[in-house]
């Protein structure tokens, strides 16, 4: 009998559960735009985390992190999260920051330059547009976020695998396009290592480089490590180049723990 009057009970509890309205909204942590890009030729989408009591109308302006890989699917939430986590005045690892997730169409072809190696040419017929892409950040992406969000000049770009290989390549070709330089696990393989016997310009007194990569093989590491003596030679001071090898990460689970330290380091 007692069972009886428990599950009696216990029906009656879901059933009038199940009768309560339930109001949903969207859950939202910024804006998601798109772009027609004249560059490219097709619309880009970005994905923009906005800081809490974020206000076109403040006084306040706000650094900007541009992201590559910047869809939901890729590494847009979990970077938005450490920045708001980092932000937290108990917690104090870097500002309170704009992220601008640059979601991807073919990073195959914005990442990568041209190339005549036939390995590369064959498996990636598409590469070779990572110039398109790079006008496409300095004409379109980074004026159009000054022109619609309250924003100053510290600049931040992160780039990991052949996005760390796109970030190498701005850094070299376009060194004043950001201030820092977040760059993790580059892909300087490509185009038989050609990027790394490039020389670094030299970089001003107020940018920061950060390299980073995990326990990739000889290959990924001895790359960003040439890549680091670069750009260190570069440097006004040595120590506003920093370079972190991750013994535990590898390519697949770098990114996180070098941009927490990233943000750490780049004071």
């Amino acid at each position: 009998m007692k069972l009886l009057f428990s599950s009696l009970l216990l029906f009656s509890f879901q059933f009038t559960f199940a009768q309560q309205q339930v109001e949903k909204s969207y859950f939202t942590i910024g804006d998601r735009v798109t772009i027609k890009s004249t560059q490219l030729n097709e619309d880009r989408i970005l994905n923009i985390y906005l800081p809490v009591g974020y206000s076109k109308d403040s006084m306040n302006n706000y650094p900007v992190i541009y992201l590559l890989d910047g869809s939901k699917h890729e590494d847009f939430i979990h970077i938005a999260g450490l920045v708001q986590f980092g932000s937290y005045s108990w917690i104090n690892m870097v500002s309170e920051s704009i992220v601008v997730g640059i979601e991807n169409v073919d990073r195959k072809r914005d990442f990568t330059f041209p190339t005549e190696v036939a390995y590369d040419s064959t498996r990636w017929p598409d590469k070779g547009g990572s110039a398109n892409f790079i006008a496409f950040i300095e004409k379109e992406a980074m004026p159009f976020i000054s022109s619609n969000y309250s924003n100053n000049e510290n600049t931040t770009l992160i780039g990991q695998s052949l996005g760390g290989l796109l970030a190498a390549e701005v850094l070299i070709k376009h060194t004043p396009l950001f201030r820092n330089y977040i760059i993790v696990s580059p892909s300087m393989w490509w185009d038989n290592k050609s990027m790394t016997k490039r020389d670094v310009p030299s970089i001003s007194s107020n940018q920061q480089v950060y390299i980073a990569v995990g326990k990739e093989g000889y290959l990924m590491r001895s790359t960003a490590c040439k890549l680091y003596r670069k750009t260190r030679k570069s440097a006004p001071r040595p120590k506003q180049v920093h370079f972190e090898f991750f013994r535990k990460q590898n390519h697949a689970d770098i990114l996180h723990h070098a941009v927490y330290d990233a943000f750490e380091t780049l004071k």
